[in-house]
């Protein structure tokens, strides 16, 4: 059976049972930078996201209520993931007036570890990582999956230590 008859027919079901369904679409991941402007300069200028004129410059006592901290200061701007057209997901990129620092990154720390990119190369991606304040983390290494496909990978950080992970798949 066609998976998009057993997603109507899940659909369906649910519905009799009285079950109220509801939109969900993934839409914004959000990065707290300390550099604001070399944050969304890099995340434009190397990795390829739009800005799509969403700047915020947000306070006030909703924001302070929303974030559980009083006199929340934060601005910043949304930027389009590649390869997506308008109403994708976007990169929120902010900073906070007031921020706390947290350890360095880890590609096995709990939570969120990284935000991936595929690329067409790797290698060449990198060296305009690196080239632009970011590091690397670990080789850049190639392996080959038992369907034939063959990923190059290699995890690299933005200026600022968070992980990106560079991926081509061939």
């Amino acid at each position: 059976m066609p998976f998009a008859t057993i997603c109507e027919m899940r659909a369906i079901l649910l519905n009799k049972k009285g079950w109220k369904q509801s939109m969900i679409r993934y839409a914004h991941t959000n990065l707290i930078a300390k550099n604001i402007n070399t944050m969304l300069a890099f995340y434009r200028d190397v990795l390829g996201c739009r800005s799509i004129g969403q700047i915020r410059d947000l306070s006030g006592e909703w924001i302070d209520r929303l974030t559980g901290i009083p006199g929340a200061h934060l601005f910043g701007e949304h930027l389009l993931l590649p390869g997506y057209e308008a109403g994708g997901p976007t990169l929120e990129i902010f900073s906070y007036a007031q921020m706390i620092s947290h350890g360095e990154a880890a590609v096995n720390q709990s939570g969120f570890a990284h935000i991936a990119f595929e690329v067409d190369n790797v290698r060449e991606k990198l060296s305009e990582v690196l080239a632009h304040g970011g590091g690397q983390i670990g080789e850049l290494v190639e392996t080959r999956y038992s369907d034939g496909r063959t990923l190059t990978v290699d995890y690299a950080t933005d200026p600022e230590g968070n992980i990106i992970e560079l991926q081509s798949w061939r």
